[in-house]
């Protein structure tokens, strides 16, 4: 039994992982095919946030490039979303392998977000501003992945380093972003 709720060590008991951490070597081992079930649902639930990840930067990008002055700064966002686009790709089809249709970002991070841009542009469009709320978008990017990356923990290697390399993306052009900020 779970040691924390009385119920059986399952993905259903919400405190699953620290029941197996604290249960000791083969006390409270999950069964096998409970194993391979976690896998599955953290790899799905990881690639749903890369999925939604991946939306909301090319949103993002796509909102603010017709506001860009600069050839290299557009050239730097849309080497991004072309980047974007790819993992985009290579997502929905592990997503198609598991029957799943993905995450759309929340409504709620889009409005805002959308909301931020125009009012932010509208007062003061210039390259400099852009710099900065893509910068600002990218760390958000980067703490939300990292997040999901702990979270999932068991999800299989290959959706792992789609999120690390989601991440680097976004730190990259974070790091692209200071020549205009």
């Amino acid at each position: 039994e779970c040691a924390a709720a009385g119920c059986f060590p399952s993905r259903k008991c919400l405190h699953f992982r620290e029941c197996i951490k604290s249960s000791g070597p083969g006390i409270l081992s999950p069964r096998p095919m409970e194993v391979e079930g976690m896998i599955e649902q953290d790899t799905i639930r990881l690639l749903r946030e890369c999925d939604a990840g991946v939306q909301m930067g090319t949103e993002s990008i796509q909102q603010v490039l017709p506001r860009v002055e600069s050839g290299t700064l557009k050239q730097r966002l849309e080497k991004c979303q072309a980047e974007h686009q790819k993992l985009s790709g290579e997502i929905h089809g592990l997503l198609d392998r598991y029957q799943d249709e993905g995450k759309e970002p929340p409504l709620v991070a889009k409005g805002m977000s959308w909301a931020k841009t125009n009012l932010l542009l509208a007062a003061d469009g210039n390259d400099s501003r852009i710099a900065g709320l893509m910068t600002d978008g990218c760390n958000m990017g980067v703490k939300s992945l990292n997040k999901y990356l702990n979270q999932y923990e068991a999800a299989q290697e290959r959706v792992k380093d789609i999120a690390k390399r989601l991440i680097q993306l976004e730190e990259q052009l974070a790091v692209d972003l200071r020549d205009f900020l």
